[in-house]
Formats: C-alpha cells, structure tokens, sequence
C-alpha cells in the first residue's frame, strides 16, 4: 500500500513539476475562452489562430459554459478575451437595454473590462418550427403562438433562464407553454424527430436550412442586437501590443454567409475547429470536407495530452483526498462524537451538482482550469475514503483490539501497528471507488478549460457528434477500468 501510495503522490508530482517547468520556460499566453456551442467554439479559434500568427503565444478554453463562467474568467484574469455578442452583453451582465459598443464599453471599464472588436455579423435569437408543422398550424411569427398551447417547446438551459431568452418573449407575446429543456446540439434531432415541436436557434445556424426549418418572426423585436464582438480584459492591450493589434484585424473579417458556412463545415460535414478557423484565415484554401471515422478521432493528436490532463484531475485530487480522508475516517472511528459530524459533511458535499460547485470555485480560486477541478473532484472523493476508513476500523473484531493492549502498545502503536494493518484491505476498496467515479467525474471538469476526455465530450454535444462523443467516453471507460484493474491487484497484494 505505501509503495501505491508513493507511486501516485510521485507520478503526480511529476506531471506538476512538468507543468511549472513549461510556465517558468515560456511567457504568459493569451487565454481565449469559448461558450459551449458551436460558433463560440469557432470564434475562439479564429482569435487563437489569429495570434499564433501573429507570433503570439496563445491558448483556447474551448467550451467553459455559459455567459456567467466566461465572464467570471475573464473578471479574475483566467483569460483574457472571448467572444460574446452585444444583447448578451447588454440584458444579461449590464442588465441594460444599450446594446452600442460606446455605451458597452464605458459601462465595463470600471470593472478592468472592456468589449470592442466588432466582428462584422449579428446572431440573434429566434424560434424555429419544422415548415410543414408552422404551414399546418398557420404559424409564421412569435405571436402566432399565443394561441398554439399545445406546441411543445425544447429550449435551451440558457435560453430557458436568461432575461434576453424565454421569459421576455413569453412575457411579450403572453405565452403560456411550459418548455422541457434541451442542450442546444440535441434539440435539432429532438424537432426532426417530432418529439417536440419548436425550439430556440440562432440565426447563423447552420441547421436552419439542413431540417428545412421556418424561423418565426419577432414581430415584437423583443430580441435586441446581438452583434459578434470580443470581451476582453483592459490590461490587454497594454499587455501585449501585438496580440491587441492581431485581434483588431478581425473587425468586420467575418461576414454572416462565412458564419453560416463555418458553422456548416462543423456540424454538417464534421470538419475540425481548428481546420475551419485556418482555412477561413488563409482565404481561399479549399481542403476537402471529409468526416473522420471514429478510430481517426479516437487516436487524434490530442489524445496523449488528454490522457496526460486526466490523469492529472484523477491522481491529483485522489492523493488530496487520501491524505485528507484517511485521517478524517480514523478521527470518525475514534470517537464516536465526531463519527456522525464527520460523516455527514462529507455526505453533503456529494448533493452538489457538480457544474454549481465547478462555478463556485472559479471567483474563489481566482482562476479555471485545474485548479477548481481538483479541488471539486477532491471534494468528492472524500465519502468513500472516509466512509470506507471508518467501517473498516470499527469493524475490526474486539480481540485483535484487545491484543494490542495486552502487548501493553500506547493508542498510536495499536492504531499504527495492528488497526490500520487490519483495515487496510477496506481503506484500498474506498480509495478503488473514489477513483474509478473520478475518471467519469473529471470528465465534467472540461466545463471550465480543464482539459482532459471531457473536451471532446463537450465538443461531441455541441456538435451533436455520436464519434466525438465516443472519442471522449472510451479512453475514459478503458482508463476507468484500468484504475480498477489496478487497484484489484493492489488488494490481492495486500490480502496476500
């Protein structure tokens, strides 16, 4: 057990000591967050692509989530731009109607941020009905519906929550249909499907025209502008005048027929982020579209610093959690005023979801990525080591207990040198589960730039790709069933 136990806590060191060897050889990169769907994903790309060859070290957190993760990334300096657009901007973090990049932008500044940049196209909400079911039910605009109650909605969590989305349409038009909630790259399959009958887009949606839908007309304009444009932090352009000056050159680049097509080439034609973002740059190059097998995605390029990611989210917090967790349990079994207290709290931890507490730890910890993931994921490996700890004690025969004083050994010997020999067997099943659900845990850490299997698990279901999907899910299951293969042998070992 203590040669596993060195040969964790070693191998995480390792992989650390590497991580602080790379930062101390190279400069700062610029961080460019992206949203979870596919445009984001692309834009985050382009700024990425449009520094490196500027000769600018840069670095893309695809997928962080949602407008509030960004923007608290980018408020604590865990990155440095990301693209957003202006009605977003305007409703959902100023809480004002201005969406005119002046007024946006003095209203940021006293917060160190500031947004500019104008990419050269708007993406608006809408609603969107397959043709045939708006033409039945004579629907063509967001009124229309006020008198449709039957229709089934499938929105997305965003939409469904935010004050530019759902609750100021159904406010407007009065609406009275109760949605069921749908991430935004399933919902498209769930409306061909008939199983519901509208859904929000986004007007560049490149599946617009592939489902044959009718975008229904805001005949209200409850939607305000929502221009592509880039958030960034103030400090930037002083930090690195070449990256500002490289970003700068995209104003007015991107045209809403390129969008459309960029979005086309992800979703439809199942091109790479990066491949779209460099032959968008270079302005002309006419690779061919060809979708990747899923044994071409499965062994990509990434998949060695995916799996070097994961095992860092997996072993670092597990040999956080053993330190921690052993000790609680042998406190717990110790005293039985501390077993429930002890117990209890660690049980609480696990009703938390897992993406609140993946943001609730990015403005404590000041950052994303690794950090707050491996504190989320120690968190949670806690109960089973503890509980594991504790049970494995208190279940030690009163006789074996008795030996020890008998030998005339003080509390720490019986403890050091016959209790915790006895329950190591039951202390390794605890550490087994904590880190077989950490692989599969640590796949949502991804949400926050994170890296790790759960990359293309996020880009899978933006994209509504099956074999990215799969590309992320395997390696995690195999790794998952290595760990526990592993730690099986480590029992044998120790039963022996």
């Amino acid at each position: 057990m203590r040669r596993g136990r060195g040969c964790v806590v070693a191998l995480v060191g390792l992989f650390a000591a590497a991580g602080f060897a790379a930062q101390a050889a190279e400069p700062r990169p610029v961080v460019i967050g992206s949203k979870r769907f596919t445009e984001s994903y692309l834009l985050g790309e382009i700024a990425r692509e449009t520094l490196q060859r500027a000769g600018v070290a840069a670095v893309h957190r695809q997928g962080l989530g949602n407008t509030a993760v960004l923007f608290e990334a980018l408020s604590t300096g865990a990155i440095d731009a990301y693209p957003d657009y202006t009605g977003t901007i305007a409703r959902e973090l100023l809480k004002t109607e201005s969406t005119d990049l002046a007024s946006l932008h003095r209203a940021l500044a006293p917060l160190g941020l500031g947004v500019g940049v104008a990419l050269g196209f708007e993406n608006t909400y809408a609603l969107a009905m397959r043709e045939g079911d708006a033409a039945r039910a004579g629907v063509g605009k967001l009124s229309d519906l006020a008198g449709q109650g039957e229709l089934r909605l499938g929105l997305s969590p965003e939409f469904l929550h935010r004050a530019d989305g759902w609750p100021a349409v159904a406010r407007a038009y009065g609406l009275a249909q109760q949605p069921v909630v749908l991430d935004h790259g399933l919902a498209y399959e769930a409306l061909a499907a008939g199983r519901v009958d509208a859904m929000d887009i986004y007007s560049t949606d490149a599946k617009i025209g592939k489902y044959r839908l009718r975008v229904l007309d805001d005949d209200r304009r409850v939607f305000p502008e929502y221009r592509a444009v880039l958030v960034y932090r103030l400090d930037l352009p002083q930090r690195s005048p070449v990256a500002w000056a490289a970003l700068q050159r995209l104003e007015g680049h991107i045209s809403r027929q390129d969008m459309v097509a960029m979005n086309a080439a992800a979703e439809i034609e199942g091109r790479s982020f990066d491949a779209i973002a460099r032959e968008f740059l270079d302005a002309g190059s006419t690779a061919a579209a060809v979708r990747s097998g899923l044994a071409a995605r499965l062994f990509a390029d990434d998949l060695p610093r995916l799996t070097r990611e994961h095992l860092v989210l997996v072993f670092g917090s597990l040999a956080l959690a053993c330190l921690a967790g052993i000790p609680l349990g042998v406190a717990a079994a110790g005293s039985r005023k501390l077993a429930q207290p002890v117990l209890a709290l660690t049980g609480l931890v696990q009703t938390v979801p897992s993406l609140a507490l993946l943001a609730f730890l990015i403005p404590i910890t000041g950052t994303i990525g690794t950090v707050p993931a491996v504190i989320a994921l120690f968190l949670y490996s806690l109960l089973p080591i503890v509980r594991a700890t504790h049970a494995a004690l208190t279940g030690i025969v009163r006789n074996m207990r008795e030996s020890g004083v008998a030998l005339g050994l003080t509390r720490m010997q019986r403890l050091r040198f016959v209790e915790l020999p006895l329950a190591t067997a039951g202390i390794l099943s605890g550490i087994k589960t904590s880190a077989v659900i950490n692989v599969g845990t640590a796949t949502i850490a991804a949400f926050i730039g994170a890296g790790g299997y759960g990359e293309r698990i996020t880009a899978g279901l933006a994209l509504n790709d099956n074999a990215m999907l799969l590309a992320g899910a395997i390696p995690a299951a195999v790794l998952a069933l290595a760990v526990h293969a592993l730690f099986e042998l480590a029992e044998r070992r120790v039963a022996r």
